[in-house]
């Protein structure tokens, strides 16, 4: 049967009409159409141009009347069927089209826009010789006066057998005239070849050899055994903060390599890529490559073409780094697997543990989830036997965890301290200061202040456009919404009533303010979404704290894990209540493993390390585990909770949102959602809502949710599915939007 119709993913297909669209492929394009290269088609009633990406080839017995491709945009495939496979996978399981599942695998730079690449190939000029080279040495010679720059040239050439035009030039001085005579001559080739954009990286010189402990040697045994039995198996690596679990990582990955394997290594942040970017360089050289959303779409772009061609074996990376085009995938490490980074909150709201573990089966890997403080659905997973537990219960040579000072904030107030440092924290620095030693510092808000109100009346700055205040930036004085981006000038009077405005809360501008008057003179660094938004500032910024011994970093998330620095001995949760009772069944985990993560930042190295909790509840059980790294202990505390909830680990939740212009619209479009859910699903679930999200509005859109508790099986997918496509297609719902999400965070 000629196989002569595509089975195509439109990108003009919304989620209520998203299936796999049939096409007759022309004659002329027979030959280009293939499985994994995207394409444009006519679509919809106007035959409106859409890209599109080919899943599949087929023929048909009866003729039907189809609309045609009408280009190919790329020469060969950019999706393995391996990937295709995926991404049906990932429609089905995370309620997104079959376009945004294959889309989000590919890095940013190779997406079309108006069928242009947005990002193309670096192409550099290289020169070689087209003789051999006892006779470019000869001509050489006989130009030795005539003809010096051609004879610079060759006798260059004979050395290195080729080079790139620019670096000939720059070497001997010689003008693109000089090469092009030469090349007229028969005596070089000159021709176009693709170049890779590569991320600057420090240089990883020699590595140091790595010494296991004993429990580490145990440990990285089980690991490798499960690893190269040829069967797909997860396991969960619980260790202390600076236990050396990195150790463990790099003797896996290197096994891996040896035994024909390719290894991924997954970290939460971009700030801690440029660390492990440098250990791993050490180790694997140029088969290590790098992927995140910091490098330029040009590094981006060309990495994972390293990745896919097969030149690097080894990636660094953080969430999309799971979609990395692997070949022989044996091995995919998920350090501080409890992160909520690893959960895209856009289509597809894919988590990349839950893709790992597809990869994994599929390709009969090991998934290793690394933490010291493991999310409290993996430990339950590992304890009901479904992966298996390895532990790690002493840091590396045996240094003593950080001792823990409480600082209670309400005796502060008492004694007429209103700053956000506490004179337990300021003596401590102090003594660092004196000491020589440095100091990390977490405040989980950015800005200056979190609320700015009038004094008088009570008048506060809200965003025109969300639900939520303004935080104030004393750069520039301005009030900035940090969820659409609008920004406004601070008035000098409350525009109500005329009165004083007060500056309510602290972000990590104003204690960088606050630190600087307290301690005159001494080096900080702040560390936040405002200081490293330009591409490698995080790497910049890191390799400062290090080299230069800048006594003070202090930001928000991305300082509390990962980060190993020798000469740290402080660090210090400005607010360990912020978090604490943020009003989700997570918030204390996330509480726990912020301040556990942060603590383990200090006393790395050969000195002993201390660590100050700021909190106005010294007595909460939540920080006073956390204070002494005991992590099992929270974990049965948790679990009790949790079973009492009926929620994860214990019961699966999907969350469903509805936003629109129109509030009543939005809550009635909810209503019909219940009422649909209840009848569909019956008993077996418990239909909570709907209720306003979080932030109930976002730039002018309204968001209301309902919550489902069900047992997260195909079936009940199919179920919501279809719900979502007869919610899409009903009139009354006309400028509603709906999506779903599995397991939300929230």
């Amino acid at each position: 049967m000629k196989r002569n119709i595509a089975l195509i993913a439109v990108s003009a297909a919304v989620y209520s009409i998203d299936k796999p669209y049939a096409y007759l492929i022309p004659e002329e394009l027979e030959e280009k159409v293939r499985p994994g290269v995207r394409v444009t088609v006519p679509f919809g009633r106007g035959n409106r141009r859409s890209e599109g990406v080919v899943l599949a080839l087929t023929g048909e017995s009866e003729r039907r009347e189809l609309k045609c491709v009408e280009s190919v945009l790329d020469q060969e495939s950019v999706f393995s069927d391996e990937q295709l496979q995926l991404a049906l996978w990932m429609r089905e399981r995370f309620f997104c089209t079959l376009y945004e599942a294959a889309r989000a695998m590919l890095p940013a730079g190779m997406w079309f826009t108006g069928a242009k690449r947005r990002i193309g190939d670096k192409v550099q000029k290289f020169v070689s010789l087209a003789v051999s080279c006892e006779e470019a040495a000869e001509i050489a010679r006989q130009r030795r006066m005539s003809a010096p720059r051609q004879r610079e040239v060759l006798e260059l050439l004979c050395s290195v057998g080729e080079a790139a035009v620019s670096d000939v030039s720059a070497f001997t001085g010689a003008t693109g005239s000089v090469i092009q005579t030469l090349a007229r001559q028969g005596l070089v080739t000159v021709e176009p070849r693709e170049v890779y954009r590569r991320p600057v990286t420090a240089a990883g010189g020699e590595a140091e050899p790595i010494s296991l402990t004993p429990e580490q040697e145990g440990v990285f045994r089980g690991l490798r055994e499960m690893m190269l039995s040829g069967k797909a198996g997860a396991a969960l690596l619980y260790g202390v903060t600076g236990s050396g679990k990195t150790s463990v990582y790099i003797n896996l990955c290197k096994e891996a390599v040896a035994n024909g394997k390719s290894a991924l290594v997954m970290v939460p942040e971009i700030a801690l890529t440029p660390q492990l970017m440098d250990i791993f360089s050490s180790h694997f050289g140029e088969d290590v490559a790098v992927l995140h959303s910091s490098l330029t779409a040009g590094e981006r772009c060309d990495e994972w073409k390293r990745i896919r061609q097969g030149r690097a074996h080894v990636v660094i990376g953080t969430r999309s780094a799971v979609f990395a085009p692997l070949e022989n995938l044996g091995l995919i490490v998920i350090d501080e697997e409890q992160e909520h980074t690893y959960k895209s909150e856009n289509s597809p709201r894919y988590h990349a543990r839950d893709v790992a573990k597809y990869r994994c089966v599929h390709a009969n890997a090991l998934l290793v989830l690394g933490s010291a403080t493991p999310s409290v659905e993996s430990m339950y997973a590992a304890k009901a036997g479904r992966y298996k537990l390895f532990t790690i219960s002493n840091r590396y040579n045996n240094h003593p965890l950080p001792e823990v000072i409480i600082a209670d904030m309400r005796r502060e107030l008492k004694e007429g301290n209103g700053g956000a440092v506490s004179s337990v924290l300021r003596r401590e620095l102090q003594r660092n200061l004196e000491r020589g030693e440095q100091s990390i510092l977490f405040l989980n808000r950015r800005g200056a202040s979190g609320l700015v109100m009038c004094g008088a009346c009570g008048y506060s700055f809200s965003c025109k456009n969300c639900s939520v205040s303004m935080t104030y930036h004393s750069v520039g004085r301005r009030l900035r919404c940090h969820y659409c981006g609008w920004s406004e000038a601070v008035p000098e009077t409350c525009p109500v009533c005329g009165g004083k405005l007060k500056f309510v809360g602290v972000g990590t501008q104003k204690l960088e303010e606050e630190l600087s008057e307290l301690f005159p003179g001494a080096g900080i660094i702040r560390m936040d979404t405002d200081t490293v938004a330009q591409a490698g500032s995080h790497q910049k910024l890191l390799s400062r704290f290090r080299n230069q011994r800048v006594p003070i970093l202090l930001g928000t998330q991305m300082v509390t894990k990962g980060l190993d620095f020798p000469n740290v001995t402080l660090a210090a949760v400005i607010s360990a209540d912020q978090s604490l009772y943020a009003g989700d069944f997570r918030a204390h985990e996330r509480t726990f493993s912020l301040i556990t993560q942060l603590v383990g930042r200090s006393g790395r190295g050969d000195k002993a390390g201390r660590a100050v909790l700021q909190t106005f509840t010294p007595e909460n059980a939540v920080l006073n585990m956390a204070s002494r790294q005991d992590y099992m202990s929270f974990y049965e505390h948790e679990i009790q909770m949790r079973r009492l909830l009926n929620v994860p680990p214990v019961r699966d939740l999907i969350s469903v949102t509805v936003t629109g212009l129109d509030e009543g619209a939005v809550l009635r479009g909810c209503v019909r959602l219940v009422g649909s859910f209840k009848r569909a699903l019956g008993p077996e679930a418990n239909v909570l809502g709907p209720a306003p999200a979080g932030v109930t509005k976002v730039n002018n859109r309204f968001r209301y949710r309902l919550t489902v508790a069900v047992e997260n099986t195909r079936r009940v997918r199919d179920t919501v599915r279809e719900l979502l496509r007869a919610f899409g297609q009903d009139k009354e719902n006309r400028d509603l939007t709906v999506f779903a999400d599995a397991d939300p965070l929230e």
